[in-house]
């Protein structure tokens, strides 16, 4: 919504960047302290926080080509070099290379995934907020009071009322971190916290799908991050309800 923050000379500061970057920046605060708190390597925290973020934007960024795969074909430049991204293909390609850095330095990824994922979720709330700033990822249409208009977006409808989407998301997103943070309190068996993310993460966005209007793909009656939902939930809802995982205690 208002997505220019100001402008210093030949450098512009924009509110979605900028909510990212504070995301981030919380994320990696608060992983690095409850790591310390729990005996577990703070340094390796915020190095595998480099890694994670680095292959979530390339995987954000690949499933985004792959939702506008005729867009691509036509201006592939444009769509690579865009603003697009895809948070799904981000969360999917951040936790493989966390797997497998994790495995290169022989650490057990599932003890820093349950560590690592209130700060996910609380990163994405942040992100969230950007996302409204920019107008992007934005609702239906509707005539009740919660909707917000867009003025000056280069996404979002302007001029009609729609339904926050962005900050619904954001505030499930801040909600999921507090859930987690809450719940990890107390020793859970390993992988415990990280299954719980998936779960909630998944039911959430399956839900505020509906009430999003900005094209995502989609899959038969699903759009493509719902049916990513459904594959989520299901490999959250099996790791959280198995007695023990068998791969959980393996470096």
């Amino acid at each position: 919504m208002y997505n220019e923050i100001f402008d210093i000379g030949f450098i512009s500061i924009h509110g979605y960047g900028l909510m990212i970057g504070i995301g981030i920046l919380c994320a990696l605060i608060t992983a690095g302290k409850r790591a310390k708190k729990r005996g577990l390597d703070a340094d390796f925290v915020y190095s595998l926080g480099v890694v994670t973020l680095i292959f979530g934007f390339i995987g954000a960024k690949l499933l985004y080509c792959v939702v506008e795969i005729n867009a691509f074909f036509n201006e592939p430049m444009r769509i690579v070099s865009g603003s697009g991204f895809v948070v799904y293909g981000g969360i999917i390609g951040g936790i493989l290379a966390a797997m497998l850095y994790c495995r290169s330095k022989r650490v057990n990824f599932f003890q820093y995934f349950d560590l690592t994922v209130p700060s996910v979720a609380l990163a994405q709330g942040f992100g969230r907020i950007g996302c409204f700033l920019a107008g992007c990822c934005y609702g239906r249409e509707t005539d009740s009071a919660i909707g917000i208009v867009f003025h000056n977006s280069s996404f979002a409808p302007n001029g009609v009322k729609l339904i926050p989407t962005q900050l619904f998301s954001s505030a499930g997103d801040f909600l999921i971190a507090i859930v987690l943070l809450f719940y990890a309190q107390k020793d859970r068996r390993t992988g415990k916290v990280g299954s719980l993310y998936l779960i909630l993460y998944s039911v959430g966005r399956f839900i505020i799908e509906f009430f999003r209007n900005d094209y995502r793909g989609s899959v038969g009656i699903l759009s493509t991050s719902q049916l990513i939902s459904v594959i989520i939930l299901a490999i959250g809802i099996v790791m959280f309800s198995s007695k023990e995982l068998p791969w959980a205690n393996k470096e």
